[in-house]
This record gives structure tokens, C-alpha cells and sequence, in this order.
């Protein structure tokens, strides 16, 4: 999650957890922040939704926000380089971004900057993401049968190649933030990094953290994931963060990831965390089947973590 100013070093980590006992090492890693939330938009509620997220988020952590408009080439073509008929449209655009900067400073007191470029979108953010060191990207989407949006179908491909934190929103209000998060626990090691990013949100938004595991029918299986839920467990305890742990029954003809956002909503939760893939596959959008399916599916706002970037240090 975004940090309190641009010179603040974030101390990141890696998890190294052995299967025998599930203990933890660390090894610290470093990375600067533009103190700044990237907000894509293209104008439609998706988007309006997005920014509300940003807001809160901003508000909490003193960030700044950057709102781009991105003129998708493929669907667009040389719209940039059609002499004055171009110029007219970046102009009605950018007075569009102006105008919604400077109400959300009004109304919110947070600084918006305005910034418009073309290209492939999901690209695009991600470069000037990854380039530019923001700290986050919160952007709408439909999910990956949804509606045609502009922003909406882009979602999935900005995770794959986000290096920083994204938090996927649909028409979910902000609220007052992140109080609830469902955080599903596995026995990969990925899955277990999110606790950290865990107590970095629950300090600022004083949240309580859902716990959700799968249970299993085979002991040894049913005993190791234990053994990781408790430790993860001990660690939120030590931290002073309200959580509780629920299991979610092993059903040959159930879904996890069904199961998973059902939970998010009947407690509902403000937050899904889950982890993005470390490698950047052909096919393989992000981490696992029932990771995927989250991201598309749920009405709850997500947010993907790319696993190289977990194990914040803070002076809490």
C-alpha cells in the first residue's frame, strides 16, 4: 500500500517459509515511492467508483492521486494525430480531468494531477506504474465477462504486468474503507507473504482480518494448513490486529473461489487480498485458477499483490 511521503524507504521482504514448521525468514529489500496513487479513468461510473477508492486511500496515507485518461490505439487509431480535430478532443478531455481534480480537492482536500497518453492501456499503466514508482494503481473493472468498458478489460492484463499493488474495484462505494478483509490462506508460500500487507492496511483503516482457509478431508493436509493459519494467526496477534479465522469446508462439488466471495459477502467485507504471479506466463494471468476467478468475479474490491514487493517494515 501507498507510504506517508516520497522519501520514505519502504524495507520490503522476501518470506521463506519451511514446511516442517512454517517459520519465517526475511530477507530486506528496498523500494522508493512517487507517494503517488495512479488512477486510470474513462469517465464512466467504473471509473468514478475507482477514484472514490483512491480518495480514502490518499486521505489515510497522505498520498497524492494521478488521474490518466489513456487513448486506447488499438480501438482508436491515430485519433492523436489528426490535426485540430485532435487537438479539440485532448482539449474537452483534459478540461474533463481538470474539473474533476479540482472537485476532489475541494470536496476532499487531496491533490489530483491530470495526465493523458495513448497506447495499448493496460500497458501503458503499467509502464508508467512500474517506471515512475507509484505506489499503487486502484482502477475499475467489469470483470472478464463483463461489459465492454474501455478501463473494464484492461483490469487483468494491468496485474500481469503491474509491479506495484493493484486494487481491482467494481460499483462497490468506499465507504469508510477497508474495515473488513478476507484474506484466503493456502500452503503456498505467496499466499502466506499477504499477512504483512495485511497488517499494513488493518493499522491505518483499523480493520478486522478474515482468515479464510480451506479445510480438508486427509489429516496430514488438515494439520499443515493449521500449523500455517496459526502462525499467521500469532503474527496478527503480535501486531495488536483484530481478526478471526473461518474455515471453508472441503467440497468436492464447490468452488473455493465461489465460496470465497460468498463469505466476503455475507460478512461484508470492504477487501479481497490475493497474490499475483512472480512470473509473467504466456497464458497465466495471474496465480492460480481460484486467484483468477476472484479478480473477475467478485463484487468486493480486490487487491493483487505481486509477491517480489511483500513484508513491509514499519514503525507501527
Amino acid at each position: 500500500m501507498p507510504t506517508n511521503n516520497i522519501n520514505n524507504v519502504i524495507k520490503v521482504a522476501f518470506i521463506d517459509v519451511q514446511c516442517s514448521n512454517f517459520a519465517p525468514s526475511f530477507l530486506n529489500m528496498q523500494r522508493e515511492t512517487n507517494n503517488n496513487i495512479l488512477v486510470p479513468t474513462d469517465f464512466s461510473d467504473l471509473a468514478s467508483s475507482a477514484l472514490g477508492h483512491a480518495i480514502k486511500v490518499a486521505q489515510i496515507y497522505k498520498n497524492e492521486i494521478t488521474l490518466l485518461n489513456i487513448v486506447d490505439e488499438g480501438l482508436f487509431g491515430g485519433i492523436f494525430t489528426s490535426g485540430n480535430q485532435s487537438e479539440l478532443v485532448k482539449e474537452a478531455v483534459q478540461n474533463r480531468l481538470n474539473n474533476i481534480a479540482a472537485e476532489v480537492k475541494t470536496k476532499h482536500g487531496v491533490t489530483v494531477h491530470t495526465r493523458i497518453d495513448s497506447g495499448r492501456i493496460y500497458k501503458t499503466i503499467s509502464n508508467i506504474a512500474n517506471e515512475e514508482n507509484f505506489d499503487s494503481i486502484i482502477m475499475g473493472s467489469h470483470g472478464a465477462n463483463g461489459l465492454e468498458q474501455v478501463i473494464g478489460s484492461n483490469a487483468s492484463r494491468t496485474i500481469q504486468y503491474a509491479d506495484v499493488p493493484v486494487v481491482v474495484v467494481k460499483n462497490h462505494s468506499a465507504g469508510e474503507g477497508y474495515k473488513k478483509i478476507v484474506m484466503p490462506i493456502d500452503l503456498t508460500i505467496e499466499s502466506r507473504q499477504k499477512t504483512d500487507w495485511a497488517i499494513h492496511v488493518a493499522k491505518k483503516f483499523n480493520s478486522e482480518i478474515h482468515v479464510a482457509y480451506q479445510g480438508s478431508s486427509d489429516e496430514f493436509t488438515q494439520n499443515r494448513i493449521k500449523a500455517n493459519v496459526k502462525s499467521v494467526e500469532n503474527k496478527l496477534i503480535q501486531n495488536g490486529v483484530n481478526f478471526k479465522s473461518v474455515e471453508i469446508q472441503d467440497k468436492l462439488l464447490e468452488n473455493y473461489a465461489t465460496e470465497i466471495m460468498n463469505y466476503a459477502e455475507k460478512a461484508n467485507a470492504d477487501l479481497i487480498m490475493v497474490m499475483t504471479d512472480m512470473e509473467l506466463g504466456i497464458s497465466d494471468i495471474i496465480r492460480g485458477t481460484y486467484t483468477q476467478q476472484i479478480v473477475n468475479r467478485s463484487n468486493t474490491p480486490v487487491m493483487c499483490i505481486h509477491p517480489k514487493e511483500i513484508g513491509f517494515t514499519y514503525n507501527y
